[in-house]
């Protein structure tokens, strides 16, 4: 608290954000061995209750739930949830827990963080700098169209990124990143301009395949090992290899990122997946 403010000027304690959504990603494994220690009446018992806890949109569940396949061997199963009240996400994780097949999951990765509208996203006024920057004259009827498009754009595109939606395409992508602090290369200590400038680019590479992916950016710093969470969901499984390539080449990624470890994953409903994973007939 500040010198002098009073507490009255203050929100009152919660853990629900006053915007945005809290957000987590959490994998498993299913433990072959715990499962054969469970009768057929367990399993069985035990993928109902995982079918009616893991349905989006269910009454006292979070705002958003996707689950889906998880390729490769660290992982079987993963979820993606988020709401604005942690503990609704936490207790599917606890329902999970406590489930009958809760014995043969084993959580190996998870990561927590928060919706939010990048400093980099331009406001009306930086979008139409950068637009007479670029030679564009302000009287030019080009110019005023694309500023009421991207004033028009901007409020749509601000609550996608606060209260997204989870497109229903069948590959999901999710990955952990940072910006370094190498001292030839400290993304902290350049001025926000520059920052500014190098985001903008690594946003024309984005923008090339809407349609192809969608893309959510999560903020993690305070909240888990790295800054950032991204969330990818493509079309087809090739999109997403190629918007990664792409992206690393601008300089935003190339001279000042680093990444954690990828997961790929395939989405479909919860009694799909159960079956998938042969636990449930």
């Amino acid at each position: 608290m500040r010198p002098g403010q009073s507490t009255e000027q203050l929100p009152a304690p919660t853990i629900c954000l006053s915007t945005g959504w809290h957000c987590l990603h959490v994998y498993y494994r299913v433990n072959a061995l715990a499962l054969t220690a469970l009768s057929a009446s367990e399993v069985e018992a035990g993928w109902a209750e995982l079918r009616q806890l893991l349905v989006p949109g269910r009454e006292g569940g979070p705002e958003r739930l996707q689950v889906f396949a998880v390729s490769g061997h660290r992982a079987d199963l993963g979820l993606m949830l988020m709401d604005p009240d942690p503990l609704k996400i936490d207790a599917v994780l606890q329902g999970i827990r406590a489930s009958k097949l809760g014995v043969a999951l084993e959580s190996v990765y998870s990561f927590v963080s928060i919706t939010e509208i990048s400093e980099y996203v331009p406001t009306i006024e930086q979008y139409s700098e950068r637009l007479r920057v670029d030679g564009t004259a302000a009287d030019d009827p080009a110019y005023l169209a694309k500023v009421k498009a991207y004033e028009q754009r901007l409020p749509m595109m601000n609550k996608q990124r606060l209260y997204p939606d989870m497109p229903e395409w069948p590959v999901i992508c999710f990955y952990p990143m940072n910006k370094i602090r190498d001292p030839q290369a400290n993304w902290f200590m350049i001025p926000f301009s520059e920052r500014s400038r190098l985001m903008a680019e690594h946003a024309t590479s984005g923008i090339k395949f809407a349609g192809k992916v969608s893309q959510l950016i999560t903020a993690s710093t305070g909240f888990d090992d790295w800054e950032w969470g991204v969330t990818l969901w493509g079309r087809t499984p090739e999109y997403i290899k190629e918007i990664v390539y792409t992206m690393r080449f601008d300089e935003a990624s190339a001279r000042y990122a680093a990444f954690g470890p990828f997961y790929i994953g395939y989405t479909m409903p919860i009694g799909d997946l159960l079956k998938h994973l042969k636990l449930a007939k």
